[in-house]
């Protein structure tokens, strides 16, 4: 699963939600949803603004995480 670290780059910024979607210029409830990760789609240019705003590499804006069920299925194979 593919996942925005916001809240903790937030979190280390010392900044607020209301900051991020005020400098992100987009629909609240779209930016919410992408800080809560039920996003299914993004645009480079969302992407490189939120690169810009946190002053940081795309490596430390996303992750990825292991989905435990899967690994769980694969194991018990």
């Amino acid at each position: 699963m593919v996942y925005f670290r916001i809240k903790e780059l937030l979190k280390k910024n010392k900044k607020s939600k209301y900051w991020f979607i005020k400098n992100m210029e987009g629909g609240y409830q779209s930016l919410s949803h992408l800080m809560d990760n039920k996003t299914k789609a993004i645009h480079f240019d969302t992407l490189e603004k939120m690169c810009d705003l946190f002053d940081c590499e795309i490596g430390e804006l996303i992750v990825i995480k292991k989905n435990k069920r899967k690994d769980q299925k694969k194991k018990n194979e």
